[in-house]
């Protein structure tokens, strides 16, 4: 299956936080999306890594992307290394996406820059004719590389080198988040709280989707940072 995104995440509920909005975005407007988590985020103090894949494939119908799978690299501790570079290589040739979305460069959990790095290497590596993989049937894979990749923007604040609006598509975005219901807030819920299981937590999510939009004269936006310089072929693209 050919996808038009493909976007990769440190962690289930990275996406959903960092860019289900431009996902959902691109869906609607006919685009073929698919995710690939690297880790079941099996440290996470809430839920199980069961539980967390239930809320995925939750997450994922309302998002109505066309593939999700998980990598199951260690949470805490996988490494920008051959080894990890391959799979995700692996990824990137099954599904050869134009483009590919990833982590931020850097963030508050280790895993997030971490990821992010292995990604945008592994695009790289997937690009060349001498490095080896196989698809799940031991078949030789052919060489990809997608034409550009974008970091979202996660907890710490990156000035973006662009900005999608989501504003139609923010109570969907929402909904992404909500499926996740071990790991933010649910009154309901007594497991031990976190970072991101406040209320406040959510309310910053809110502000910073706010800022954003705001930069760009809408009411919300999903902000992103290049590795090389956005290229148009008409100035009217960029109004």
């Amino acid at each position: 299956m050919k996808l038009d995104i493909l976007a990769f995440a440190s962690h289930p509920d990275d996406i959903e936080l960092g860019c289900a909005g431009t996902l959902i975005a691109h869906i609607e407007a006919g685009r073929k999306v698919g995710i690939v988590d690297l880790t079941l985020g099996e440290l996470g103090t809430r839920g199980t890594p069961e539980v967390r894949a239930a809320e995925a494939e939750a997450s994922s119908r309302i998002m109505g992307i066309s593939a999700r799978e998980n990598l199951q690299f260690a949470d805490g501790f996988f490494k920008n290394d051959k080894e990890h570079q391959l799979k995700v290589a692996e990824m990137i040739r099954k599904y050869q996406p134009e483009i590919v979305i990833m982590n931020a460069v850097y963030d508050r959990h280790p895993d997030h820059g971490r990821g992010s790095q292995l990604v945008s290497e592994s695009c790289f590596i997937s690009g060349l004719r001498m490095v080896p993989t196989f698809d799940e049937n031991g078949q030789p894979q052919q060489p990809w590389r997608p034409k550009v990749v974008y970091h979202f923007i996660q907890d710490r604040f990156i000035k973006p080198d662009l900005v999608v609006d989501v504003t139609p598509y923010w109570e969907k975005k929402l909904e992404t988040i909500k499926a996740f219901r071990s790991q933010f807030y649910n009154p309901d819920d007594t497991s031990p709280n976190t970072y991101i299981s406040s209320p406040e937590f959510m309310k910053f999510v809110e502000a910073r989707a706010l800022e954003m939009g705001h930069a760009i004269g809408v009411t919300y936006g999903e902000g992103f940072t290049t590795e090389r310089y956005v290229g148009v072929r008409n100035l009217f693209d960029l109004v």
